[in-house]
């Protein structure tokens, strides 16, 4: 979701008498707007700083023109412009407001309050971490009988997760991913599931990672853990754009190969409008699903579904509905032919995306699955 920032311009005058200026500030192309218009009064030897807020709607790189300055005298008998070479490329990232409120979350153990379920582990890591009383929750498979007989009381093994294993995000950038949604591409949704999942998985000391791909591979950044990652992943998504071509499945599949060289989960976004557009791709998906563990993450078309979920007034409203509901119906037997090939798969709403595709995460690395 994108978010106010602040702007300001500082501005002093050196005249020894009052004077009115305006002031026209050459925003970026991208909102659009011609005008942003200051008017004030400034005193002799004064300086002021003009403040205001642009909201940024699209990630990328955002232009600042000439800031242009128009001096009347108190009268208004005499003028002068003046002309300021402010030009500055900014870099506007993905909303961090999201990335955050997971982080706080996890840190104070209320993922809850957002939609992430609490997953009970099954079994446990071979990586023992102490000896600790027993709470109610805990596995009773896991009770350490000795140090019972000495504590007199019911006394438990405690493991930790499996650490550094590696999360790769594989980011569609075709034609397909342009579509809107509340104002978003589906790539913008993608981008900001892509941070949050990476943050969680470094949070929780994997290795996060990331490829990009259209019609040929874009960014690869192999998966690491150091301090660092996140904002080289951010670095890189922030100006992602999507492209008009079909994506290189082959090309895509080589580079996994080459660069993912152990087990990994692999996180696929992409969007499939029909049954055939993924069985096009789908012998290169399960090629990579025989190396790795993959989850491919696309999307329901919330249009037509809501269309399908209305009723029909007359003949016409018949056959729209008749043409949604069949599209819907495509879209879970997508999910069912990626099963059928031992493909996890993930069909989900835009918003819902984010916490959807955490939750898968933290199911996998519950059940040991990477």
């Amino acid at each position: 979701m994108a978010t106010e920032n602040e702007l300001g311009i500082y501005i002093e005058s050196f005249y020894p008498f009052n004077i009115n200026i305006g002031i026209i500030d050459e925003i970026p192309e991208q909102f659009q707007k011609r005008d942003v218009w200051f008017k004030t009064m400034m005193k002799p030897r004064e300086h002021k700083q003009i403040l205001y807020l642009l909201r940024p709607t699209r990630r990328g790189e955002y232009e600042f023109g000439f800031i242009r300055v128009f001096v009347k005298s108190p009268l208004g008998l005499i003028s002068r412009r003046y002309n300021f070479e402010q030009t500055e490329i900014l870099p506007v990232y993905p909303s961090f407001l999201q990335m955050r409120k997971y982080e706080l979350m996890a840190i104070s153990n209320r993922l809850t309050d957002i939609g992430i379920k609490k997953i009970r582990r099954i079994g446990h890591s071979l990586e023992f971490e102490q000896v600790k009383n027993y709470v109610s929750g805990d596995d009773y498979r896991t009770i350490n009988w000795k140090a019972t007989a000495r504590h007199s009381n019911l006394m438990v093994n405690s493991y930790v997760d499996e650490k550094s294993q590696h999360v790769y995000c594989v980011i569609d950038k075709s034609r397909s991913m342009k579509m809107p949604f509340e104002g978003l591409s589906l790539l913008d949704y993608a981008i900001n599931a892509s941070l949050v999942l990476s943050n969680v998985a470094l949070l929780k000391e994997d290795k996060a990672g990331l490829i990009t791909v259209s019609e040929k591979v874009g960014t690869v950044i192999p998966a690491d853990s150091k301090y660092t990652q996140l904002n080289k992943i951010l670095e890189v998504l922030y100006k992602e754009k999507t492209r008009y071509l079909e994506t290189n499945m082959e090309a895509l599949y080589t580079t996994v190969r080459r660069v993912i060289k152990q087990r990994s989960l692999v996180v696929f976004f992409a969007n499939y409008e029909s049954l055939p557009a993924l069985q096009r791709q789908l012998p290169f998906l399960r090629r990579i699903a025989k190396f790795h563990l993959l989850l491919v993450v696309f999307f329901e078309n919330t249009e037509l579904k809501t269309l399908s979920e209305q009723p029909a007034k007359d003949v016409e409203g018949i056959y729209i509905k008749t043409i949604a509901e069949k599209f819907a119906y495509d879209k879970k037997l997508m999910v069912k032919e990626l099963t059928s090939h031992g493909i996890q798969s993930i069909l989900t709403s835009p918003q819902n995306l984010t916490i959807n595709t955490v939750n898968r995460y933290l199911e996998i690395k519950a059940k040991q699955k990477i």
